[in-house]
């Protein structure tokens, strides 16, 4: 179960219940941003107020008990790269990310991890014996690239086990609104192995309307997880972009876009 948290300084954020490591999904609410970035935007290269985006930075990073130059961020090209990182990993804010991946695990205690979506979907992992997190942006190329594969791989190198491992499946674009043309069921298609019921719908005038975060939920039990441990928001960020940032909503009305932040951190 999903549920939603608001710190004193306003910052307003989700969580699953069944994730047993420290983590959290951001909002658009909560942060300093004004304009059309109001008021939780991480995204460094949109447009909006460096020190703004800093501030935003850092109100997240103290949700983690963390600094803003102490935490280890993706560089996502909508590809399959995961990275394995540890403290000498650590980005400063604000500054050019040296590496590309769109997703990051580590074994690392203290060492928060975090991905960045704007309806792409975040996925945050941990084994519940504590020996590795993730943090994913799975959008629907790094899906079809079978991106968790790779990170289930990672953390299985680290000593996780996918019996163990527990999934939270952040909020996304749901079904109701991710309109594709077929190039997009078909990859999913192929990565599922056509294992694919009840994942897409077609509609007369041959669009598709696609369920991403259930195409990597259950990628996740064909690679061992179990059904129990995946949890999987209901929440569209388009349906609900007053909450959250959408980059389908922003681009039809012609604004600009803020980024949301997915985190976990090894206690």
């Amino acid at each position: 179960m999903f549920l939603t948290k608001k710190r004193e300084d306003g910052l307003v954020y989700e969580i699953s219940s069944l994730l047993p490591a420290e983590h959290a999904f951001s909002t658009r609410l909560g942060g300093v941003s004004t304009g059309a970035f109001e008021s939780f935007n991480v995204g460094s290269n949109r447009g909006d107020d460096p020190k703004a985006v800093r501030e935003n930075y850092k109100r997240w990073c103290a949700l983690f008990s963390a600094g803003e130059d102490d935490c280890c961020v993706t560089n996502q090209v909508h590809g399959n790269a995961v990275r394995i990182v540890t403290r000498e990993d650590r980005h400063p804010c604000m500054t050019p990310v040296p590496y590309d991946a769109d997703g990051l695990v580590t074994a690392e205690k203290n060492l928060p991890i975090f991905c960045f979506t704007a309806d792409c979907v975040p996925v945050l992992l941990c084994d519940r014996g504590g020996a590795a997190a993730a943090a994913v942006h799975c959008g629907w190329r790094s899906s079809a690239m079978d991106i968790l594969g790779e990170t289930l791989r990672a953390m299985e190198k680290l000593g996780a086990a996918a019996e163990t491992i527990c999934a939270a499946i952040g909020p996304s674009i749901g079904k109701c609104c991710f309109e594709t043309d077929g190039d997009v069921p078909e990859a999913l298609s192929r990565y599922l192995g056509g294992e694919t019921e009840g994942l897409w719908t077609r509609r007369e005038d041959g669009k598709y309307m696609v369920d991403l975060r259930g195409a990597n939920a259950r990628r996740l039990m064909q690679l061992g997880v179990k059904a129990d441990n995946i949890d999987c928001s209901d929440e569209c960020t388009l349906c609900s972009h007053e909450k959250f940032w959408s980059a389908r909503y922003t681009a039809r009305c012609g604004i600009p876009r803020g980024s949301m932040v997915a985190g976990i951190v090894l206690r």
